[in-house]
């Protein structure tokens, strides 16, 4: 049903609400009403701040659902993930059923609500084709619920939708780190969209997110290589950090070659001071 400790979780949660809202408000929540009117209503009573939460509480989170987190998240967007973590699941079908009218009816925020959340949701394998659909959705703030702090993408979409998150991440400039199992999941044929991607920048005269390398270094080949090459041939300082950063990935011989003409480059990643996650903000 649940593919983590679900009581654990749900504790937490209870107690980063608890210390960010009034103690009627919390009673409020756990009073027994229709699904959807909680849902609809709960902004007005629990208001739209940010929550405050402390280290502790985001390591435990974390120890439980790896890669999961709420930092950053509003009193309503929790708020509404505890409505979620205390519906009965015993019934599969009128679980779905209830959850799933929710996205059909939601507004921007509940959406916010609804896709962050699905990391919590039982029955992780039901919510794959919503999870789908999300990422072709055009609101941002909607997209980085789906891709920002959220493991579910990462251990539920099969390859094909994999790539298009990731390619719809590129697409709308979001932040490559945030994403959970950015590096793990990364596939030849990902690196192959990807470089198709960059050269359709290119020929437009446009920049190329440096991070879209991160994922073709593992699989750097002939064809890849003129790419790598076109960095540091090409490319300003950042472009040549993220070729060298690339080719450190890679086992491919004449790449590694490459990388030894610029030792400082090679220097600085031994010694952790070139990362992608200090190569830019994205």
């Amino acid at each position: 049903m649940y593919n983590y400790k679900v009581e654990e979780i749900r504790l937490i949660i209870k107690d980063i609400i608890r210390a960010n809202v009034a103690p009627d408000v919390l009673n409020w929540l756990e009073e027994e009403r229709a699904l959807n009117t909680s849902f609809v209503l709960l902004p007005r009573k629990t208001g739209k701040a940010i929550i405050n939460i402390s280290k502790e509480q985001t390591e435990q989170l974390n120890a439980i659902l790896p890669g999961f987190a709420v930092d950053g998240w509003s009193i309503d967007r929790l708020g509404r993930a505890y409505l979620l973590l205390n519906l009965d699941a015993a019934n599969k079908n009128e679980y779905f059923r209830k959850i799933e009218s929710l996205f059909l009816a939601a507004e921007m925020g509940e959406l916010v609500a609804l896709y962050s959340t699905l990391p919590l949701l039982a029955y992780p394998e039901i919510w794959v084709k919503r999870c789908s659909e999300g990422i072709r959705s055009n609101i941002g703030s909607v997209l980085e619920a789906i891709m920002y702090q959220n493991p579910y993408p990462a251990q539920n979409l099969d390859q094909s939708a994999w790539n298009q998150l990731v390619l719809k991440a590129f697409f709308t400039d979001k932040e490559i780190g945030k994403i959970i199992g950015i590096d793990s999941r990364a596939n030849k044929d990902l690196a192959y969209v990807l470089s198709d991607y960059a050269h359709e920048r290119w020929a437009a005269k446009r920049e190329v997110n440096p991070n879209l390398w991160r994922l073709v270094g593992k699989f750097i080949d002939d064809k890849l290589f003129e790419d790598i090459k076109r960095l540091f041939d090409d490319g300003n300082l950042v472009d040549r950090k993220a070729g060298a950063l690339a080719i450190s990935a890679s086992n491919y011989q004449p790449a590694k070659e490459l990388l030894n003409k610029y030792p400082e480059l090679t220097t600085a990643i031994e010694n952790k001071n070139l990362s992608w996650d200090t190569l830019t903000g994205k």
